[in-house]
């Protein structure tokens, strides 16, 4: 009866509305963190949308810069040019001051991320067993770090090669190019994110291989078909020329190798600890 006493198990006697009541707070805390950092995006409207969102449609991009010096050293001219040949504008009463505040959301979650997986920690943590939870140090760091890769990844080579291919496409002369703001930050938002959270496949792979969905044989045995796979999502993420698609499939193909390398050592270490517990019983 001591022992009862003082080491209480709440997890264990926590009913099902109770876990609910708790995800409620999590969820909350989750939000007013993004509320807030999206409040402060919101203020800098200056530096979100002239330095960042446009960024990638100035000349001067760092991007550009560096791709126009490697197609000088082959001998080419391309990504060279002084102004894309396309305008931005709004078409509706309220449009500028809805991207201005989806925008501003759309920050916040992102630069919450790390925040939003520590809530989620906390709230699956108790359910794990010690070792478990030993096991997975690091989770958030690594993940946010995957997931803020992934962003940039996405802003500094996916956006860029994308509003360049069709920012530049035209079918006639007589059609100009005159974008839509939502239609210019759906392109941005969607390659970031997208690529953010393609950066997090190891993660997913960790996680799977955890609890017996995939192991190292299976994800070499399929390789080939990840391999379709990841050129289907390049050709959804970037525009459909060649040299776009090659350079986001390398460090997606990376991230899967890794993924493999990840799952082996999962498995490496469970096989170590039951050998462990079997020589202790």
């Amino acid at each position: 009866m001591k022992n009862e006493k003082t080491n209480p198990s709440p997890e264990k006697e926590m009913s099902f509305l109770d876990h609910l009541e708790e995800l409620r707070w999590h969820l909350i805390r989750s939000t007013i963190a993004v509320v807030i950092l999206a409040v402060v995006a919101f203020i800098m409207k200056d530096f979100i949308f002239d330095t960042l969102i446009f960024g990638p449609k100035q000349a001067d991009f760092p991007t550009y810069k560096l791709l126009c010096r490697a197609a000088q050293e082959i001998g080419m001219n391309s990504f060279c040019f002084t102004e894309l040949p396309f305008t931005i504008q709004s078409r509706t009463m309220g449009g500028q001051f809805s991207v201005h505040i989806w925008t501003a959301i759309l920050a916040g979650v992102i630069v919450a991320f790390p925040y939003i997986l520590y809530e989620f920690w906390k709230f699956i943590s108790p359910g794990l067993k010690e070792e478990e939870r030993n096991s997975s140090r690091g989770f958030i760091l690594i993940a946010s770090l995957l997931f803020f890769l992934g962003v940039l990844f996405g802003y500094y080579i996916i956006t860029p090669l994308s509003i360049n291919f069709l920012g530049t496409y035209q079918v006639s002369e007589q059609v100009l190019n005159e974008f839509d703001v939502d239609s210019y930050i759906s392109l941005v938002r969607s390659s970031v994110i997208a690529s953010g959270l393609i950066f997090e496949l190891p993660i997913l792979m960790y996680i799977f291989t955890k609890i017996g969905l995939v192991t190292p044989e299976i994800l070499r045995k399929y390789r080939k078909f990840a391999l379709i796979i990841v050129l289907i999502v390049s050709a959804v993420i970037t525009p459909p020329d060649i040299a776009s698609q090659v350079i986001v499939t390398i460090p997606i193909l990376i991230l899967y190798e890794v993924s493999i390398y990840i799952s082996k050592v999962v498995l490496r270490n469970q096989k170590r600890k039951e050998i462990r517990d079997a020589k202790r019983s």
